[in-house]
């Protein structure tokens, strides 16, 4: 009687110990997972309010520790293919995740020539998915105003930075002031702009002296020198 009690002692523990390694790969790959998708749901955060991510790497390739610190390298995507490095005290490996966001993006809200200077009515948002977007796709609709298209842009077409610039706010012969800000003092002085520069962009100016200095553009279209 001992004998078979003690036996089905040892099935039922050898069982555990079964379901345990049978399970215990499956619940860490669901946790890794849940552990991506906090960490691109967070630097999303303001851009996408719907993130899914599926780890590509296969599960033996896994980190070994069961919170491993995720970060990515320099300049790193934040949706589509993306390498992530997990840490596990001395152990580093890499992962390859797909990123899965959506969110809002900015679209030409009806056809804009070359050379417009669009208005809140040229654009608007639109959802979708931004992991499927041209690369450089505009997410803040507040960028757009006062800008200048480059190109003829189609209705409900994806726009990207790299079909606008911002409208100049100082131009090329226009007389500027220069705003030259130091410890405790503050100069200024007019010059002549010698290239056409939007908001926070450098401009080079010539001075009355005949000296060439080199600012940034502020809102008011002063010339902003720190020494």
């Amino acid at each position: 009687m001992l004998f078979r009690s003690a036996m089905n002692t040892l099935k039922s523990g050898l069982a555990a110990a079964l379901l345990f390694l049978i399970l215990s790969p499956q619940v860490l790959a669901q946790d890794l997972k849940a552990q991506f998708t906090a960490f691109f749901a967070q630097r999303l955060a303001g851009f996408s309010d719907e993130v899914v991510v599926t780890i590509r790497t296969p599960k033996n390739l896994y980190p070994t520790c069961e919170q491993p610190a995720l970060s990515l390298t320099g300049y790193a995507q934040l949706w589509g293919n993306v390498n992530v490095l997990t840490n596990c005290g001395n152990e580093k490996r890499y992962l390859q995740v797909n990123v899965q966001a959506t969110g809002n993006y900015v679209v030409a809200a009806q056809a804009i020539a070359r050379g417009t200077v669009l208005t809140p009515g040229s654009v608007a948002l639109k959802r979708g998915r931004l992991d499927q977007l041209p690369p450089k796709t505009m997410l803040d609709i507040s960028q757009a105003q006062d800008a200048v298209s480059l190109r003829d842009l189609s209705p409900d077409q994806p726009v990207q930075l790299s079909m606008l610039r911002q409208a100049w706010r100082v131009k090329a012969g226009q007389r500027v002031m220069v705003v030259a800000n130091g410890e405790g003092f503050s100069v200024n002085s007019e010059g002549q702009a010698l290239n056409n520069a939007a908001v926070s962009q450098s401009a080079r100016v010539r001075m009355s002296s005949g000296q060439i200095v080199s600012g940034i553009v502020g809102a008011d279209g002063n010339i902003l020198i720190n020494l």
